[in-house]
């Protein structure tokens, strides 16, 4: 491709909108433009580059026994209702009405199509095992999109569907993608750990995500750098301390005027946090026969932890979660800072976690201002509609494995795997006849990852003060051929042999000066550069140097191609060398 006829330019200034390091690198290369928050145009160079992760997705899942397919961005209701998942999925499921006034649904996943394909496609045990899948355009309303291409509403990705007769089916297929989903991101260039995973809207048994490390991650992760436990934060279990055991004292109230917080309350009393019972408000939005009710939501835990809101929903089985307002709270007689679930009779949930009951003589809201109660236990003093594990791990939590510290980090989920076992085809009827001619529901999972945000992390992984620094099995090409004064000519051929030989070439033939196109070249982290310029030909060769070092070398013009190809091979042996057996769980 030649740079004059390229539908690019790069820019100088980094755009306003961009506040991560990928997002301003790919805007200022001209790999995408942004035309609404979310939602993008991938220019050229970042449609190569993307193709080019696409062809990585088919290699590797063509080699676990996946068959491609295409299902549609828009689907009936219909299939959504089957499920229930039109009635789970807030905001950011895409809704509307088509011409003749159905209920349509934009994709936002593919779980009730491909549902809706295997009962029509599979009736006998011996269809079984399958494979399948596509990439596809998918549309998730939302409300925060950031980070460019890393959380946008609009984006491609890679879903595989596994079919299987039983559970061992379905482990053998987990397991595949397993190591498929380390091979796909090696070869792209980026280190990622899988670690437990809440299963969320998906259903099923068992999720795992992979996690590139990142401080612009939105996600928490667990480590135990001992046994080799991780967990997304959502669903990180730990093991909690067990309080000493005491006698149940009376109750008693007593006056804390201002002390509305857990810090306050304990400095006050002069007793630690996790002397306390610390309650946050919440308002829950539950299904309830297909008709979405809102709920006040008490959920208790000790003063000294925080809650996972995703433990809580998972609890509560909830289609939405936010925080309550006070004047949701005061109207059930409960008081702000100083509320608890003793002595209230109002139809409220409680939810506690699993140590409260285990803690005795906490401290908690006596539902009067300026108020506490001491000795609150739990079982005499209140009851509570769940009591499940509702914490949320926190640095140097005891792993639940081993006991160790723990570690905290940010990531960037980049795929997820998941055992849905027969959470769909039981509700839709997927079902096979096995060889007594008994009918069973087909055993399931599902496999994403989503092609610009892989893209993007890449951009994020891989760069420096300059500019960008492809890996060469996702480099929108693989030299960048750049031609100075008295070097078009030469270039010009080198263009052609190099082409000939199999080399995909980004020639700058344009009328620029040096200063400009080295700094484009840079920025656009092409990994290996040519340049031909008078002087270097009066010396004998021209210039080659890899995007990744600071030395260039002059190469004879002879021997150019078959340096190129040298060069060439060695920065994809350095990818090839990368992809290793991945024992499950690690």
């Amino acid at each position: 491709m030649r740079m004059s006829n390229l539908f690019s330019e790069t820019l100088r200034e980094v755009p306003a909108e961009a506040e991560v390091t990928s997002h301003q690198l790919l805007l200022r290369a001209g790999f995408i433009r942004q035309i609404a928050a979310g939602i993008f145009s991938y220019l050229p160079l970042g449609q190569r580059t993307a193709q080019k992760i696409e062809q990585i997705f088919r290699e590797e899942i063509n080699a676990i026994g996946g068959q491609e397919m295409d299902m549609p961005v828009v689907h009936p209701a219909t299939l959504w209702q089957e499920t229930n998942r039109w009635y789970e999925i807030g905001s950011e499921l895409g809704r509307f009405k088509d011409k003749n006034d159905r209920d349509m649904v934009l994709a936002l996943t593919h779980e009730e199509v491909v549902t809706d394909l295997v009962r029509r496609e599979i009736q006998s045990y011996r269809q079984l095992p399958a494979l399948v899948y596509h990439m596809q355009t998918k549309w998730r309303d939302d409300p925060r999109p950031r980070a460019g291409l890393i959380r946008a509403r609009e984006f491609v990705m890679k879903d595989s569907y596994s079919l299987d007769r039983d559970d061992a089916g379905l482990d053998r297929q987990y397991r595949a993608h397993y190591q498929a989903y380390y091979d796909i991101f090696n070869r792209c260039g980026l280190p990622t750990i899988a670690v437990e995973a809440d299963v969320g809207m998906m259903g099923g048994t068992l999720a795992h995500e992979f996690m590139y490390f990142s401080p612009i991650g939105e996600d928490t992760l667990l480590l135990c750098d001992n046994c080799g436990y991780r967990a997304n934060r959502q669903i990180a279990t730990f093991q909690k301390p067990q309080p000493a055991a005491e006698e149940a004292q009376p109750l008693e109230k007593v006056e804390t005027p201002g002390a509305k917080t857990i810090a306050g309350l304990a400095e006050f009393l002069d007793i630690p946090t996790s002397r306390t019972a610390k309650v946050i408000f919440m308002i829950a939005t539950i299904t309830e026969d297909q008709e979405d009710k809102e709920h006040l939501v008490f959920a208790i835990v000790r003063g000294d932890m925080d809650l996972s809101e995703t433990k809580l929903v998972n609890a509560l089985k909830a289609k939405e979660l936010r925080p309550a307002h006070d004047e949701e709270i005061e109207a059930v007689g409960a008081v702000p800072g100083y509320a608890s679930p003793v002595g209230l009779d109002a139809d409220v949930i409680v939810v506690v976690d699993d140590l409260i009951p285990q803690s005795p003589n906490l401290v908690a809201g006596a539902n009067e201002a300026s108020y506490h109660l001491l000795n609150v236990n739990y079982g005499r003093d209140y009851k509570a509609d769940y009591v499940t594990d509702l914490a949320a791990a926190q640095e140097e939590d005891r792993c639940p494995q081993c006991g160790t510290p723990m570690n905290m980090s940010r990531g960037v989920e980049m795929g997820n795997i998941f055992k849905l076992g027969t959470r769909y085809s039981a509700d839709m009827g997927a079902t096979y006849t096995d060889e007594d001619g008994e009918q069973h529901p087909v055993v399931m999972g599902s496999y994403g990852i989503g092609v610009g945000r892989l893209l993007a992390c890449v951009a994020e992984e891989h760069n420096d003060e300059y500019g960008l620094i492809w890996p060469i099995t996702i480099a929108p090409y693989e030299l960048h051929l750049v031609a100075l004064r008295g070097g078009s000519e030469v270039a010009g051929e080198l263009y052609d042999n190099l082409r000939d030989a199999g080399v995909e070439v980004l020639y700058d033939d344009r009328d620029e000066s040096p200063g400009v196109k080295f700094n484009d070249a840079d920025l656009i982290g092409v990994p290996i550069r040519i340049t031909v310029g008078k002087r270097g030909l009066d010396q004998g060769g021209v210039e080659l140097k890899l995007r990744h070092e600071k030395d260039r070398d002059l190469v004879p013009l002879d021997e150019v191609v078959a340096r190129v190809l040298e060069e060439k091979a060695k920065l994809y042996d350095a990818i090839e060398e990368t992809i290793v057996e991945v024992p499950f769980g690690e």
